[in-house]
């Protein structure tokens, strides 16, 4: 069962929440997703999340397996992402991220290959 932090994160995220999710995140908070540049701040991070969220119907992540170290978390989990066609593709990735002192978190990774998803 996720920690609330981690159910807080992908339901923002499932919930095609940019603004939401992006409000997670300290002023300087990095968030770099797959192969794309990184992103920094809440209002860069809400409208490059956004804009992904404009290509998929929806999504929903599926945790497999968590690991929490202090300020550290590390997320195993499949992905179902709805396409705009209709159907669907699952993928496995890992999520990384560290929360500051305030409990913002100062950097997020996103390890996941979505060649499948556009394929």
């Amino acid at each position: 069962m996720p920690t609330e932090f981690a159910a807080r994160v992908f339901a923002l995220v499932d919930g095609t929440d940019a603004v939401g999710f992006s409000r997670l995140f300290a002023l300087q908070g990095r968030m770099r997703f797959g192969n794309a540049a990184p992103m920094t701040g809440p209002e860069e991070i809400a409208a490059g999340i956004g804009g992904f969220f404009g290509t998929v119907k929806g999504l929903r992540h599926n945790i497999v397996r968590e690991w929490y170290t202090g300020a550290d978390a590390i997320v195993e989990e499949t992905v179902d992402y709805f396409r705009l066609t209709g159907d669907t593709v699952t993928v496995p990735a890992v999520t990384m991220w560290h929360v500051d002192e305030t409990g913002l978190i100062d950097d997020f990774r996103v390890y996941i290959d979505l060649a499948p998803l556009y394929a």
